[in-house]
């Protein structure tokens, strides 16, 4: 039988088995996983039961969990590939000279995207930006897009006085994200369903969905259109919180009779960002003895938000960078008994570590950020006593760790996540704070659904989200990590992709 994208397996044959936590007997043998209704019914040796219906050779590979993004700006990742990337600009006045040869979209703007101003000698300003774009709405979204650096023209068609340096910073640069994510529905969803096909390619079967949008109706939209290329938990953010509760909609609940994308999440930006020098620390930013960050969202505020989505059903997923903002989070989950997560955990006060486990809060955490801003910490954090990107230390004070991209922050593969955390390096640079680095156990299962408590190992009765990787992401190497292929990925034994 040939095999193609949306046919149901009911054999994987010839597979090999990883994971630390196995209770199995095969050890390094090959072996055959008979799949029915969604789920994984046996694992046996090769050929010891017959394989009927269809069969999926996986000529060896090593058969993993199906594996998870926590931490996506879904339309805003999709469209990233539509915007210059900045990534290379060296000055504020070469990201204005890039920008001025960038091409002009349909809708008449100018968009790039990636600029790490904290690394510049020089400062945006509009006449720099103006000079270089001229009357072409021209818009710079940073790397962590919490800030995004605008043209006279472009802060005319928002509305926006032209003052200032033309840098928006936190709420009012989020809001211009959203303008440039609403897009034509149908143009979106054609990116959206493009960049999700291309996340399944590397054994995606999962993201959580943190647009700034109502995106029941989004999923709604892609669902009715056919979209079935992996499962979607999507979140949904303070101003349209009443909304949720009003449609009665909890965490887990299904929007599709399939039970492919289900609600998420209340996300709660408490705090800044380390790029844009606005994450809540204990301690002064260098050179500015007043500038701690901000706390986006007061303690008080955040508790009353968590009150009302724990009442309404809801998990939350509070952004919190800074070790201010991480403490004020975890104070909100104890008083307020709410569930969920802490997105980022960049700055992690030592005796904070141990509340995690304690309160049951999972750390959501983007193990590539780390190997991103490595020099920016270094210089921008050098006085702040608590532990910058703490990943060893969460999963040893008995975190549960759910690895993430943030795409389009950094790129959406689990592999490269995994690869960071274990080895804490690339481009042949040396490991950076290498204490901090996790076992490749840890980090595969914290690439999956149930995060790095959940495990690795496959078993009976487990649902068949399957990936067949060419290399034992246990014992591979940061290179081969980061060059992993995968030749097939399953949501419950149906095939998203295949090699």
């Amino acid at each position: 039988m040939t095999l193609a994208r949306g046919a149901r397996v009911d054999v994987v044959a010839d597979a090999r088995l990883t994971g630390a936590d196995r209770l199995d007997p095969f050890g390094a043998d090959a072996v055959d996983l008979h799949l029915a209704d969604g789920r994984i019914a046996d694992i046996a040796p090769v050929g010891a039961l017959p394989r009927r219906g269809a069969v999926l050779d996986a000529g060896g590979a090593w058969v993993v969990p199906g594996l998870w993004d926590h931490h996506v700006h879904t339309v805003q990742w999709a469209l990233d590939a539509q915007r210059l990337p900045l990534r290379q600009a060296e000055s504020a006045a070469h990201a204005a000279r890039l920008m001025g040869g960038a091409p002009v979209l349909g809708d008449g703007r100018r968009v790039g995207a990636g600029f790490r101003d904290a690394f510049w000698t020089d400062g945006p300003s509009l006449a720099v930006l103006d000079e270089a774009t001229g009357e072409v709405p021209t818009y710079l979204i940073n790397a962590d897009v919490h800030s995004v650096w605008l043209n006279s023209a472009a802060l005319r068609r928002e509305g926006i006085p032209v003052e200032g340096t033309g840098l928006l910073r936190e709420g009012p640069a989020f809001e211009i994200s959203r303008r440039l994510n609403a897009v034509d529905a149908a143009l979106g969803d054609v990116a959206v369903s493009a960049a999700l096909q291309d996340a399944a390619r590397r054994g995606v079967v999962g993201i959580v969905d943190l647009d700034m949008a109502w995106n029941a109706e989004a999923w709604n939209r892609r669902l009715a259109a056919g979209f079935d290329t992996m499962r979607i938990s999507f979140g949904v953010y303070p101003p349209l919180l009443d909304r949720a509760i009003a449609e009665g909609l909890e965490t887990g609940d299904a929007i599709d009779p399939a039970g492919l994308v289900r609600m998420g999440p209340l996300k709660i930006i408490s705090d800044g960002s380390l790029g844009t020098r606005t994450a809540a620390c204990s301690h002064a930013y260098p050179g500015d003895p007043h500038n701690h960050g901000v706390l986006t969202v007061e303690p008080a505020e955040l508790i009353e938000l968590m009150t009302r989505a724990t009442g309404g059903g809801l998990a939350c997923a509070v952004h919190a960078i800074g070790d201010v903002a991480v403490t004020y989070a975890l104070d909100a989950f104890g008083l307020v008994d709410a569930r969920g997560t802490i997105e980022h955990a960049q700055l992690v006060a030592h005796a904070d570590l141990a509340r995690f486990a304690r309160l049951g809060v999972g750390a959501s955490v983007q193990p590539e950020h780390a190997l991103d801003d490595r020099d920016l910490s270094e210089t921008v954090w050098a006085d702040q006593t608590a532990i910058a990107y703490p990943l060893r230390s969460l999963a040893d004070a008995g975190a549960n760790l759910l690895f993430g991209s943030d795409a389009p922050v950094a790129s959406l593969d689990p592999w490269a996540a995994m690869a960071s955390a274990v080895h804490r390096t690339r481009d042949g640079r040396q490991a950076w704070r290498p204490e901090e680095a996790v076992d490749a156990a840890v980090a595969l299962a914290a690439s999956t659904a149930g995060g790095s408590h959940a495990g690795s190992a496959l078993q009976p009765g487990l649902v068949a989200d399957l990936a067949l990787c060419e290399r034992d992401p246990l014992t591979a190497d940061e290179q081969e990590l980061r060059a992993m292929r995968v030749a097939a990925t399953m949501v419950e034994g149906r095939l998203t992709h295949l090699a």
